[in-house]
């Protein structure tokens, strides 16, 4: 049986439209009654594993499920050894530099060096700051980082944006934009190369449907 990792939250509805396109129902973990964590097809054909969106990529790459739907911003953040195999389109938003909006700033080579910036994607933001040869000290925060200009405890934020409304709402401003995200199918890469065709199939089924074919 084929087990597919697919990411709680805002991708979930989407990736189940899309593996529906490739025959696979895994309607099932949309129930809000659902407390399963492996959930089958009716057919049996697979299974997918519900899973923080940062944990797809350790499933895969672990070989605990040999496919797998995760944000791009994810797979920058880990660097984890797995197969991008699809850039299924939908779940858009990007990485950005944000400061306070009366802060002066209007582009990341104007915060001062050794600065303090929070995120929760450290990896992304050190290798972004290196590439300018900007010193700043990372301050790693879980939940709103907004809250570090606010508080004044970060001159900067490195994170996610989608319409921006979030920052807009608490007096932030984008002044750099680092890459675009969307969701990717992704495989455990020995799991592809072994693979006898099964997961050929269902690659192919999903590349071949655009995002807006997609029917919720």
């Amino acid at each position: 049986m084929i087990t597919i990792a697919l990411a709680k939250g805002a991708l979930l509805k989407y990736s189940v439209a899309r593996f529906a396109a490739a025959d696979l129902d895994f309607s099932a973990v949309l129930d809000k009654n659902n407390r399963q964590l492996m959930v089958p097809t009716p057919c049996g054909r697979a299974r997918a594993l519900l899973v923080r969106n940062g944990d797809v990529p350790t499933y895969v790459s672990y070989g605990q499920a040999q496919l797998g739907v995760v944000g791009y911003d994810v797979l920058k953040e880990h660097q984890l050894p797995v197969a991008q195999l699809v850039d299924l389109g939908f779940g858009a938003c990007r990485m950005s530099v944000a400061v306070k909006a009366r802060s002066g700033y209007r582009r990341a080579s104007d915060l001062p060096a050794h600065c303090r910036v929070a995120s929760k994607f450290i990896h992304c933001a050190r290798e972004y700051f290196d590439a300018l040869d900007l010193p700043v000290e990372l301050i790693h925060l879980n939940g709103s980082v907004e809250l570090g200009p606010i508080t004044g405890m970060s001159e900067a934020i490195v994170d996610l944006v989608a319409t921006g409304r979030t920052l807009r709402d608490n007096g932030l401003v984008e002044i750099e934009e680092l890459f675009q995200s969307t969701a990717r199918l992704v495989g455990h890469p020995l799991s592809m190369r072994l693979d006898g065709g099964a997961l050929f199939d269902i690659v192919t089924s999903i590349r071949s449907v655009k995002t807006s074919e997609v029917v919720f």
